[in-house]
């Protein structure tokens, strides 16, 4: 019997580590997964319903961590605003500056209490880029090609803040540094990492994981971990 000379075609290729890390959240957004069915008011509990303490900051990522040096980092915030900027990092450290101390909370469960902040309020920056009547969100764009979206209404809080400091320390490369974006009232994927622009919108737009099954507005307390 002669070996047939036509070579085997290839498989397809292996997922990546980043592919095999969406699929899995994308399953746990259509199982429920860690959902307790239960809601909770946050004047009167601070551990929202399903998560559990932590002491460390654990890192959660999707296999790339875009290294952004002091000199190439820049901010765009722009869309419907009266007085769109491009800031160096110089340029936001120029800004008013505020400590600033809460809780985040993340989706895949974990909680940390009493992080310590240093940045520049999004209430600073609302006020050097003034937004236009009908913006309604604003669309958060990280260095690693992440988007979120927030409503302006969620933005315009004064515990929201671009944040380049954590317990006394620049913030780590693995954790979003040089600047990240910090929303601790809400689930922490809408607190996007290497943050490179703000964009004021006046319709809403869907971000990476808001299109795999995520909550489009994310509070902790009301569980809102997938939509």
């Amino acid at each position: 019997m002669t070996e047939d000379p036509t070579p085997a075609k290839p498989g397809p290729p292996a997922p990546s580590r980043r592919e095999k890390l969406i699929t899995r959240k994308q399953d746990w957004a259509r199982e429920g997964r860690l959902l307790t069915g239960t809601t909770a008011d946050p004047q009167a509990v601070r551990l929202p319903p399903g998560q559990r303490l932590v002491q460390d900051w654990p890192v959660l990522d999707l296999g790339i961590q875009p290294e952004i040096t002091a000199a190439a980092f820049r901010l765009d915030l722009d869309g419907l605003v009266e007085a769109p900027v491009c800031l160096s990092l110089a340029d936001v450290l120029a800004l008013p500056q505020q400590d600033s101390r809460s809780d985040m909370h993340c989706v895949t469960q974990w909680s940390r209490y009493d992080n310590h902040w240093q940045g520049v309020s999004a209430r600073v920056l609302l006020d050097l880029v003034r937004p236009l009547a009908d913006a309604r969100h604003v669309i958060l764009h990280a260095h690693d090609g992440y988007t979120t979206n927030l409503r302006l209404e969620q933005f315009d809080q004064p515990d929201v803040f671009l944040v380049h400091r954590w317990e006394g320390r620049p913030i780590s490369r693995q954790h979003g540094g040089p600047v990240r974006v910090l929303v601790p009232r809400l689930y922490l994927w809408k607190s996007a990492k290497w943050v490179r622009r703000l964009e004021f919108t006046v319709a809403d737009r869907p971000g990476f994981w808001e299109e795999r099954g995520y909550h489009n507005n994310a509070d902790p307390w009301l569980e809102e971990r997938y939509g």
